[in-house]
């Protein structure tokens, strides 16, 4: 009897997971996921050099395996940060109206970049895109961190010196959620 009461519990606290915080997570990746597999061949064909390759890019430009796991990330976190502004305002109220559409819209534009790029291969467009995607994500960004009550600003005690000396000084934490 106990081993069926684990069981339901495991699979009461599975039902109740936080679905929206995952679907804030996972939705931004959709877009990203989709482009990366529908323009992968845009980007790598095997031993052969694509297009891309060709580019002339500086050095500093990071390898082609790291954008996958990067852009995973950045689409992660912001879709964690739309959903700490929902739970914030207390779903689509008025007061998230504003940052969520602005978010929607950004992430709308991260996801056009990709086929203007690598499908149309038009340059101007792209960066005429990517410029209007950055004041986008920086409006985004802003409205994100007006709600002042997703601000955290802690007091927190300075830990010891290497020999157990030193003050006790409290130390401001400044935790804010940005996109």
């Amino acid at each position: 009897m106990q081993l069926v009461e684990f069981h339901l519990e495991r699979l009461r606290d599975t039902i109740m997971a936080n679905w929206a915080a995952i679907g804030s997570i996972v939705l931004p990746n959709v877009g990203g996921w989709a482009n990366g597999m529908y323009f992968a061949g845009q980007i790598r064909k095997g031993e052969d050099k694509s297009w891309y390759d060709n580019l002339n890019k500086p050095s500093w430009n990071p390898p082609k395996y790291v954008f996958g796991p990067a852009w995973t990330v950045l689409y992660s976190s912001m879709g964690y940060a739309s959903y700490l502004v929902y739970e914030e305002c207390g779903g689509f109220t008025d007061e998230a109206v504003l940052p969520l559409a602005l978010y929607g819209g950004q992430l709308l534009l991260n996801w056009a970049w990709t086929p203007i790029f690598f499908g149309l291969k038009d340059f101007k467009l792209a960066l005429i895109e990517i410029s209007v995607l950055t004041g986008a994500a920086t409006a985004t960004a802003i409205s994100f961190a007006s709600l002042t009550h997703l601000l955290h600003l802690e007091e927190q005690p300075q830990g010891r010196g290497p020999r157990g000396q030193g003050r006790e000084e409290p130390v401001k934490i400044f935790n804010t959620t940005l996109n």
